[in-house]
């Protein structure tokens, strides 16, 4: 029997004025599986992730989570959290002075029987996150250290971290690699394949398609607001995905009147 999709967007459209961001998209993001959203800038992809994170309502189509149909009207960026549904965008937005264990639980602390924020616990949970869920065992690490001394590929560690232990079901990544050197990059594919280890799903946008087809289990690309390709990323090479989106840019023929 087929599972139902953590997502699934059914003919999804979405207008600002007279400007068509999305037109009649379905998708549908299963469990467990990494999925590569790519695409050109202006292609929709940020427009997508809005839609289905509840930044902003689709103008036609319909959301299903977990096969319940939502209603457009009350979703909201709190109602997916709720959902179980995550984004980490390329600015983590992580508190620059503050110490790791603080950052894993900005805006959901844990708190003790007279509702004031249980210190000990906060930093016994993030060190757990730090040695296990993304692997931080470094000597120069620890739970106090302030995020100003991280790496940009160890931010987005902890924010991938952070989205894993509240038990998301779908992690959004918004292009984690940008601007990180080499080194760094594969620390991030590393974490985004934790994410599928640790039984979650992901989509990850990204530009570098070679970044993608390395650890996507499916490709979906976007171009002018409708999904151009959909398929299992072991069912094209590297070289045959770079060839499709070159050939979304030549020039189209005229039809005929």
């Amino acid at each position: 029997m087929t599972s139902i999709p953590i997502v699934r967007l059914e003919n999804v459209g979405k207008q600002y004025g007279k400007v068509v961001s999305l037109r009649n998209v379905s998708l549908e993001i299963g469990s467990n599986e990494i999925v590569g959203l790519i695409g050109d800038n202006g292609a929709g992809k940020s427009t997508l992730i809005k839609v289905l994170t509840g930044v902003e309502p689709p103008t036609t189509g319909t959301l299903y989570i977990r096969g319940k149909k939502i209603d457009a009207a009350s979703y909201s960026v709190k109602e997916a959290h709720n959902l179980r549904i995550e984004t980490v965008y390329q600015d983590s937005s992580l508190g620059e002075k503050q110490p790791l264990w603080r950052n894993f639980f900005v805006g959901r602390p844990i708190t003790n029987w007279i509702g004031l924020i249980d210190v000990k616990a906060e930093k016994r949970i993030a060190e757990h996150i730090m040695r296990t869920t993304i692997g931080f065992r470094g000597a120069g690490i620890d739970v106090d250290t302030p995020v100003s001394r991280l790496s940009g590929g160890e931010r987005q560690g902890v924010a991938i971290g952070r989205a894993m232990h509240f038990e998301s079901d779908l992690i959004v990544l918004d292009e984690p690699t940008v601007a990180l050197a080499l080194k760094e990059v594969q620390r991030v594919l590393d974490f985004i394949r934790s994410i599928k280890a640790g039984g979650r799903s992901c989509i990850y946008i990204e530009h570098n398609i070679h970044h993608v087809h390395e650890v996507c289990d499916r490709l979906v690309v976007l171009d002018r607001g409708e999904v151009a390709l959909d398929v299992p990323a072991a069912s094209l090479s590297y070289n045959e995905l770079a060839d499709f989106l070159m050939s979304l840019h030549a020039p189209r023929t005229a039809s005929a009147n």
